[in-house]
């Protein structure tokens, strides 16, 4: 972090592993189609980019590029260190001093703000032979700062987030028209995204969008049972209490909340909060976010006719 050589022979060969990363991730359609769904939403900006980059800047990068960008960033008000863990903590803390005594004062360049502009629903489609088609169907929600995020979640859960969740019943065990499913809720500082994602036969694939949109409309007419959302809690605490057993990535946990979000919140206080949200909360949310003109559809499949989707978004 702060004692890098940054060797250019080093810097040459991991230029070649990225690249080979890229190629990768391009051959995995089930991957690739988030990257087209980020690009639909974002456009030519920082948030709309994919963040491994292109083969052209990977190949075009020196290493003076990267000592001028760590120079500018990696500076003790862009730093935090979280230790978690079985830990004395004035030790800790100690050692932290120690090492980060020489890290540099200076002010980061700030982060570009997300530009939204959307009037209609929007569809991206990469156009390839493959033997079943990837898609991202979805809408625009609310970022990491919005009172209703964790309605946001929740909402997410009780569409595709579990397997009794009502996509994952209705696409894949009554329907049997996929294999995976899953809707994703997404907040970042100054955007946010609600998503689900499908791999579907190419012959199904309006079938299959037409039924996601249908459920979006149901959600957003009718409140969710109270015990249906009391399943979507209990599974939003219990993963979150799994997933936080290890202390890396609870350092984590907490680290993300101060880089992001300028404060921490205990598990306790993040679950308090999940448990006050209503059925009327839900409600709200899915009527806000579930409107034509915040559709989008990102798609990988053997396509390259948007009109015959556009026909079919609509709420």
């Amino acid at each position: 972090f702060l004692n890098s050589t940054l060797s250019s022979k080093e810097i040459e060969k991991e230029k070649g592993v990225i690249t080979e990363e890229i190629n990768m991730r391009l051959d995995h359609p089930m991957t690739y189609v988030h990257v087209l769904w980020s690009k639909l939403l974002y456009g030519d900006q920082p948030a709309g980019w994919d963040i491994i980059g292109t083969k052209e800047n990977i190949s075009n990068m020196t290493r003076k590029k990267l000592v001028d960008y760590m120079n500018e960033q990696y500076v003790s008000s862009n730093t935090i260190v979280c230790v978690a863990g079985n830990i004395n903590s004035d030790l800790a803390v100690k050692k932290v001093k120690k090492h980060f005594s020489s890290i540099k004062e200076a002010k980061p360049a700030k982060k570009q703000s997300v530009v939204e502009r959307q009037s209609g629903p929007e569809i991206i489609i990469q156009t390839r032979k493959t033997d079943q088609t990837h898609l991202c169907l979805g809408t625009r929600a609310y970022n990491l700062f919005h009172v209703q995020k964790y309605a946001q979640k929740l909402l997410a859960v009780i569409l595709g987030g579990m397997m009794s969740s009502r996509l994952f019943v209705k696409i894949r065990e009554k329907l049997g028209m996929a294999y995976y499913i899953s809707t994703v809720s997404e907040a970042s500082p100054d955007s946010g995204y609600l998503l689900t994602q499908i791999g579907v036969d190419n012959k199904k694939v309006e079938t299959v969008i037409s039924a996601v949109l249908e459920e979006y409309k149901k959600i957003s007419k009718q409140k969710v049972p109270a015990s249906e959302l009391k399943k979507a809690k209990n599974y939003v605490k219990g993963k979150t209490a799994l997933l936080l057993e290890p202390s890396d990535a609870l350092a984590s946990f907490f680290a993300n909340q101060e880089l992001l979000e300028g404060k921490i919140s205990t598990l306790k206080e993040i679950f308090k909060k999940v448990d006050k949200v209503s059925s009327s909360d839900i409600l709200k949310v899915a009527k806000d976010i579930f409107q034509p003109q915040k559709l989008n559809l990102a798609l990988i499949g053997p396509f390259d006719n948007k009109k015959k989707f556009k026909k079919i978004l609509k709420l």
